[in-house]
Order: C-alpha cells, then sequence, then structure tokens
C-alpha cells in the first residue's frame, strides 16, 4: 500500500502502467503473465457466442479501430493456464471473463493481505475493477486493468512515424518502437490497444533542446483541473492533453519553436479549444481514431466556452487563480 501510494502521488520515478486521469482518480494496468512470442495474425472474421459460450444467430459486433481480438494461437506457447475455459472461449482469450477471475483474485488477496480497512472494491459498470484506496492524505479511486504487455513488437496499424515528420528523430522513434504496446482488457469481447510505455519515452527528455514543451503541459493541465474542467471524472483527462501536446510538437518540432514560453502556452490552449470546440482529438498513434468519439457533448461545449473566455483575456484568469490560490 505504501508503495502504491507513493507512486500515486509522484514520490518515485514515473511509472508508465499507471495513469492519472484527475487528482484523485487513477489507471493501473495490471500485467499479466503466461503469454509470450506475440505474433500478429489473420484472426477469422466472425465470433458466434456469447461470454456464457452459449452461440448466436448473429456475429459479435466488429472490434473499432482502437481494438482487436486476442487469440491463444498468436502466442508461441501460452501457459497451460490460459487454456482454462474460465478466461477463453473458442481460443479466444475473452477480456471480460479474464476480468472476471482477476476481480476473484483481488477480493481474496485483500481479505488474506488484512487491507480491507485500506483498500474496498467498488461497484462497476461492464468490465472496470474500481478500487477505492485510503492513502495518507486522502481516498482516491483507481480503475485497476488486466493487460497483455507485448514488448518489440509494433501493431500494423500504428502506421507512426509518419512521413516527412522531423519530430521525433528517427533514431528515437526506432527505438519508441522498440518498447511495443499493450492489450487492455477494457471491454467485454475486445482488447484495447495502450501505447503507454511509448508515450513516456516521448515524454521523456523532451526538452533536451531547452525548450519549454513539459512546462506548457503541466500550466495547460493545471488550469483545466483548477477551472475548465474539474473534478474526480472530467470529459477532458490529462491523457488528452498529453495527446495535444504529441501533435503539437510534431507540428512545430524546430526549438525556436519552444522558446516563447506564454505563446507556447497560449497556442497549446487554442488547439485544445479547437479540438474540444469539435469534439474531435485524434489517438496520436492510430489516427484514425477519435479520442472523444464518446464524450458527453454537452460537457465538452461547457469546457469549450471556458477555454473561449480564457482566450479572450488570458491575464486576467491568471489574476484570478493566483488570488483563488
Amino acid at each position: 500500500m505504501s508503495k502504491w501510494s507513493a507512486l500515486l502521488r509522484g514520490r518515485c520515478a514515473y511509472n508508465p502502467a499507471i495513469q492519472v486521469l484527475s487528482p484523485t482518480l487513477y489507471l493501473i494496468s495490471v500485467p499479466l503473465q503466461g503469454l509470450m512470442g506475440y505474433k500478429e495474425r489473420r484472426t477469422r472474421q466472425w465470433r458466434y457466442y456469447t461470454l456464457t459460450g452459449s452461440r448466436l444467430l448473429s456475429p459479435v459486433r466488429e472490434p473499432e479501430k482502437l481494438h482487436q481480438w486476442l487469440e491463444l494461437e498468436s502466442f508461441v506457447n501460452p501457459s497451460q493456464e490460459w487454456h482454462d475455459a474460465r478466461m477463453t472461449i473458442e481460443g479466444d482469450i475473452v477480456p471480460a471473463k479474464v476480468v472476471n477471475v482477476f476481480k476473484d483474485l483481488l477480493e481474496t488477496s485483500i481479505k488474506t493481505r488484512g487491507l480491507t480497512n485500506k483498500v474496498s472494491v467498488l461497484e462497476s459498470v461492464g468490465t472496470a475493477v474500481r478500487v477505492a484506496v485510503e492513502t495518507s492524505e486522502a481516498q482516491i479511486e483507481v480503475k485497476l486493468v488486466p493487460t497483455v504487455e507485448l514488448m518489440n513488437y509494433w501493431p500494423k496499424r500504428a502506421r507512426w512515424p509518419r512521413l516527412f515528420r522531423r519530430w521525433p528523430s528517427t533514431e528515437r522513434a526506432r527505438c519508441i518502437k522498440s518498447f511495443g504496446f499493450n492489450l487492455m482488457a477494457s471491454s467485454n469481447y475486445h482488447w484495447l490497444l495502450s501505447f503507454s510505455r511509448a508515450e513516456q519515452v516521448l515524454l521523456s527528455n523532451i526538452d533536451e533542446d531547452g525548450g519549454c514543451r513539459r512546462k506548457c503541459y503541466r500550466v495547460v493541465r493545471q488550469l483545466k483541473e483548477d477551472g475548465w474542467c474539474p473534478g474526480s471524472k472530467p470529459v477532458i483527462t490529462a491523457f488528452h492533453l498529453q495527446t495535444l501536446l504529441f501533435w503539437t510538437c510534431e507540428k512545430y518540432p524546430c526549438t525556436r519553436d519552444w522558446k516563447d514560453f506564454r505563446g507556447c502556452v497560449l497556442r497549446l490552449v487554442q488547439k485544445l479549444h479547437k479540438c474540444v470546440s469539435q469534439h474531435y482529438l485524434r489517438h496520436y498513434f492510430i489516427r484514425s481514431h477519435n479520442l472523444l468519439k464518446y464524450s458527453n457533448t454537452n460537457e465538452l461545449d461547457e469546457v469549450a466556452k471556458k477555454i473561449n473566455h480564457f482566450l479572450e483575456n488570458p491575464a486576467a484568469d491568471r489574476s484570478n487563480s493566483k488570488s483563488r490560490q
């Protein structure tokens, strides 16, 4: 628990398995063992089963752009427990079934470790496993997601880096791709592609040329949390801002583009306003996927109004923020 608390409060090295969605809401990917030697292969097109294993007359819907099926045959030699019917159906590793097994193990572990006064499993909708964690400072909510880590493999649908782009450098992009990607059990049938390790490498040394990129990101994140989009479950998260930063770095790759701190912050805010107003923000690695596709449009419009108000008079907004502090 003390290790979790330290990680979540930023008192030790950054862990790509932890995403800070808001000051009191975290997402932690829990690595699954026994699945090695992954290779992308062409899967069968249709599935006709339910989560209980019964047959359907019409097929299960196909995965969206940021999701995929996961078959046991995609791995060279999966350990024997992955052949258990509690986690697979017709050769597919089914996220919802994996989550059920994980939740049972988690509840047992909390009891046997004597952590019931510090950790409690919350009621969840869908495949999410949510827990409330008591830290020394406050109670936080953590979403735990079983995750298959696929090192040294880059998915074909992530066509990155893009041609004729100067950021990041070719050598750095090659290094980033060697970190591979993850598959997260965040829906019933399909696995969500995640690039948290690659994103962390992108963020590390992002200002090695003396720029102010990361500082701009932190300022905009603070503005979002203080006024534009506060609360424990914001419609715009730190991940959205991080994605926006990557796109801006790609468009403005030169050192001179990141010397004027005030101008760079305003540029980032303007881009955020455009994305929120249009309800459209492309995923950085899979650009055909809109990260705001299922966001509440009314909430997005309200955030857009607040950002527009800031852009009309940034100095006044900054003064108000200082007076509140």
